[in-house]
């Protein structure tokens, strides 16, 4: 596949220079090219094209997620007009979306050029935030600023009032964002398969306390009251608005925003269900034994052995 292009996306500030090295030494090999953001050019080798960050998803043929769960969301947020294929690399602590350890890597990319995986797709928030377009693949959140009152604001669907809320912060999740702010809030965790919008406030005070499931076919309208307090705009915990005291929010469920590359799904399942486990969801020994990686497991089967007579 000559003039194949991977796209390097960069943790924002952890060393990801061996990763990028083995990417590197497997492209020249293959003969394959890379391109990386203007910004990152002190952190990759000379090789690597340099282009425009908003250019870099279009010109990619693929992308290379390295980072964690954060950096594979902001792959697919650059993606989102022109969806390719994201390969997420783990670097460091548990991941929900991210697949492929360090080693495994050169591997995972010959399978990448030669088609040999299945596309994951993943659905977004498309958000008007008082008139700025953005998408969020977890969720949107309007957080309070501590000592500064309560988010007071009204809830609306397909343009009908429901309600309002008084609480520390309102989340608007995905399914896949069902296990991040919106679980820590107490929401429900939302099967990936579904397609759904949760709305969940954080420490309630008055009005809505509980978390709202709606249709990916329903528009939710989140608007400040006048007695709100300043709140800050999160997507995907990054914030893109601070200290907002008026405006209004509008999201819609907008499907196959974004395409995940699985190279094991039944493997990614697997570990997804002890990341669950920490979530309040316990398993069996016996199933957290079979999550473990393979050496450790066959470490532990030897220490395990009656001894020998």
């Amino acid at each position: 596949m000559a003039g194949f292009l991977f796209g390097l996306v960069l943790h924002p500030s952890r060393d990801v220079s061996e990763v990028v090295e083995i990417v590197d030494r497997w492209a020249v090999r293959h003969g394959k090219s890379l391109a990386v953001r203007t910004e990152d050019r002190h952190r990759v080798p000379p090789s690597v094209e340099l282009v425009p960050a908003a250019e870099l998803a279009h010109r990619s043929d693929a992308l290379i997620s390295i980072g964690g769960d954060g950096t594979m969301l902001g792959a697919l947020r650059s993606a989102v007009r022109d969806p390719k294929p994201v390969l997420g690399v783990h670097l460091g602590k548990l991941g929900f979306l991210v697949e492929v350890e360090p080693p495994d890597l050169p591997r995972a990319l010959d399978r990448l050029v030669a088609h040999d995986f299945i596309v994951e797709s993943r659905a977004c928030l498309a958000c008007d935030v008082c008139g700025d377009d953005v998408v969020a693949f977890n969720d949107i959140a309007l957080v309070r600023h501590p000592g500064s009152g309560f988010v007071t604001a009204t809830l609306a669907v397909d343009g009908q009032r429901y309600g309002y809320y008084r609480c520390d912060a309102l989340v608007i999740s995905t399914p896949t964002g069902s296990t991040a702010y919106s679980y820590a809030a107490g929401g429900p965790l939302i099967s990936p398969a579904t397609q759904a919008v949760v709305v969940t406030p954080s420490a309630p005070m008055a009005g809505i306390s509980r978390s709202v499931v709606l249709s990916s076919d329903e528009t939710i309208r989140l608007e400040l009251l006048p007695d709100s307090a300043p709140v800050a705009v999160e997507i995907d915990g990054i914030i893109i608005r601070d200290a907002s005291t008026e405006g209004a929010v509008h999201v819609r469920y907008q499907q196959n925003a974004g395409l995940v590359v699985r190279l094991d799904p039944r493997r990614y399942a697997e570990r997804n269900q002890l990341k669950l486990s920490l979530l309040d969801l316990p398993l069996l020994p016996e199933q957290l034994r079979e999550l473990l990686p393979d050496g450790m497991r066959k470490q532990l089967n030897r220490r395990e052995l009656p001894p020998p007579r």
